[in-house]
């Protein structure tokens, strides 16, 4: 179903028509629309990221020998080798009084730093950095809220060539250790303390049980964040910020000019099924991925601002924070979404006039449920994109943000991951919206669906591949001298070809529809199902709001089990538990309905939010979960211990 087009005014004001006349008349080649330009971008590789990186203009200090050098192996792909650039630089080119970053968090608007408060504060810490003999392919890790400071210690780090890594500061003690500890960085940027849904949180106290752990740790400097000048016991090691770079004059900051391949972040997979893996992403193909994505399939301009929801341990603070490189303002936000008020996120959209709002899925669908509708209630006149990511957008999801946020904004549902730093599947400014969908593969990234044998597929559901490289792909894993774990995480399923592991399918409108992870999806009497499918559903009913399905092995079969999060003070009763079940199967297949349902408490996620239907998988098979410090809300696990009512 049709929810959105753009108006004629707003296609012709659109970067990516411009990016598409530039083609046209730059290089002869006919495209004039968006599926003919992706045709393009995939036929011809090589020239189309030539065009992304001339259209954006990405400063650099030598241009490249070729663009693209193909390996034996997909992963042995390089791109723009010979070019000399750096990351920081390329974000740091305004030099002006305009708004760089907006920072909130539950109190409201704290501050803003222009373009050239920005430049001077990452000119003194690259410069004391320097001066504790910080170097290139050093590690620089973050321990931090998502406040200005992490912004400053990523690109003063990078702009020396140093590699940051960051982890929100609601890990625990193992979580951290089991990716710090594993990199070893010489310096570790903390805050005074942190705060969420109305209580002060203490990461001084983690870093004093971590700091003794991590050998190659010189130095820990702390932010002054919930006090100006903290009367606090600093750890082992610490120095406040103020100290670290005392003495330190303003100037020029010297950005190392790097390889296009040169180690920029280190990202981890979520380690809810053993260790996070460790994963390296090069700072040429971080940037111009995200450019494109950012200038091309968002539409941000000089002029935008543009806020997105995230903490520091999530790869969309990386996505988020690459906006600066194309001139717009950042809006930062630390702590709960719907603390103090339940609608403080659409308080920041209107008084920061966004022009972009991310989020999740998640909170799209629990601002539904708690009735907020600012369409009546907020001014969002500047709002022109609304993003959602983490999991599939419900349709549902889709009808709210129309009927109760703004009709007149271009919803775009966007779908990728750590593993690429970027998205396979993301927006289109020009192009339709239609519900339920994710609008379109993005450009330059060749996406198909395979069915078990690597067979193509259109219009039914199977594997997510990727059958040619592209820049963001990871330089390498950490500690994986010989590529074994790279090569293990994505291309031994399919020899040669990406395996993102998410079961999807590709429609009529050559949009995709992601059906869940292809690890988690239930195989009830032989049939393929994505666990996304019965969500779908059963978020839609009012009573529930959030759900989980497993597979448990039963009578030589596999039974659906349901785990449902119900309102507060509502009771799963036999009507209810009907209701969801006749729903389901009205709208999918009987083999989606649920054998059992269950009320819970809660439902497991990550750190960034996600379900993890693997650690209650294990809990039903009686196998440990062996790394509980990757999800957000551990003690949860001990509900779906033993649980009585599946023994029959």
């Amino acid at each position: 179903m049709l929810l959105w087009k753009p108006s004629p005014e707003r296609i012709d004001q659109a970067n990516l028509t411009r990016f598409i006349q530039a083609v046209h008349a730059s290089r002869g080649v006919p495209v004039k629309d968006y599926p003919s330009l992706y045709r393009w971008s995939i036929e011809d590789p090589e020239e189309f990221w030539t065009a992304v990186w001339e259209f954006t203009g990405i400063i650099h200090s030598r241009k490249w020998d070729q663009v693209l050098l193909r390996g034996e192996t997909m992963a042995q792909t390089q791109w723009f080798p010979g070019a000399r650039l750096n990351f920081a630089e390329n974000l740091l080119r305004r030099r002006d009084e305009r708004p760089a970053l907006v920072f909130w968090n539950e109190l409201g608007r704290q501050n803003m730093l222009s373009w050239a408060e920005l430049y001077c504060e990452v000119a003194r810490l690259s410069k004391a950095l320097r001066a504790r003999g910080i170097q290139r392919g050093d590690r620089v890790a973050g321990f931090l809220p998502n406040v200005p400071a992490a912004v400053i210690a990523m690109l003063a780090a990078t702009s020396i060539g140093a590699i940051w890594s960051s982890c929100s500061p609601d890990f625990g003690v193992k979580g951290v250790l089991d990716r710090f500890k594993q990199i070893q960085p010489k310096v570790l940027f903390t805050a005074d303390g942190g705060l969420y849904a109305g209580k002060r949180t203490d990461p001084l106290q983690t870093v004093a049980k971590i700091v003794p752990q991590i050998a190659a740790i010189e130095q820990v400097v702390v932010v002054p964040y919930l006090e100006s000048t903290p009367g606090i016991t600093l750890p082992e090691k610490a120095t406040l910020y103020s100290d670290f770079v005392r003495n330190v004059s303003e100037s020029e900051i010297e950005f190392e000019q790097l390889p296009f391949s040169h180690p920029l972040y280190i990202l981890y997979s979520s380690g809810t099924s053993g260790a996070p893996k460790c994963i390296v992403h090069g700072a040429g193909g971080t940037l111009i991925q995200h450019l494109k994505e950012l200038v091309l399939h968002t539409d941000l301009k000089s002029e935008s601002r543009i806020f997105y929801h995230t903490t520091c341990g999530w790869i969309m603070w990386n996505w988020l924070v690459s906006s600066l490189a194309t001139g717009a303002t950042v809006v930062l936000y630390d702590g709960s979404p719907f603390h103090p008020r339940e609608d403080i996120l659409f308080d920041l959209a209107q008084q920061e006039q966004l022009t972009v709002f991310g989020t999740s899925a998640r909170y799209l669908a629990l601002a539904q449920k708690k009735g907020l509708k600012p369409r009546k209630t907020h001014s969002l006149p500047s709002l022109r994109t609304i993003l959602s990511t983490g999991s599939p957008l419900a349709p549902v999801s889709f009808d709210y943000v129309y009927q109760e946020v703004k009709p007149e904004v271009c919803l775009s549902s966007i779908s990728g991951g750590t593993d690429l730093i970027s998205c396979f599947a993301t927006g289109n400014p020009i192009g339709p919206v239609y519900r339920g969908e994710l609008q379109v593969r993005g450009l330059g990234m060749k996406v198909e669906v395979y069915d078990p044998v690597g067979k193509l597929l259109r219009g039914q559901v199977g594997e997510l591949v990727c059958t040619e490289p592209f820049p963001s792909m990871p330089v390498c894993f950490w500690n994986d001298p010989d590529g074994e774990k790279y090569h293990q995480a994505y291309f031994s399923y399919y020899p040669g070809v990406w395996r993102h592991g998410d079961w999807v399918e590709l429609t009529e409108h050559d949009g995709l529809i992601i059906h869940g992870r292809s690890d988690s999806t239930l195989n009830p009497g032989g049939v393929r199902i994505g666990t996304a499918e019965i969500y779908r559903q059963v978020e839609e009913l009012e009573e529930v709001l959030e759900s989980m399905a497993v597979g448990q092995h039963w009578e030589n079969d596999i039974r659906i089990v349901l785990f449902v999060k119900l309102r507060d003070n509502l009771q799963l009763t036999k009507d209810l538990k009907n209701r969801i079940q006749q729903h389901i199967r009205q709208n999918t297949t009987a083999h989606h309905v649920p054998k059992k349902i269950l009320q819970v408490p809660d439902i497991p996620r990550t750190m960034s939010g996600k379900i993890s239907e693997t650690a209650v998988q294990r809990m039903l098979d009686g196998k440990p979960v062996e790394n509980r410090e990757a999800l957000a809300n551990p003690e949860v696990l001990e509900f779906f211990k033993n649980l009585p009512q599946l023994d029959d």
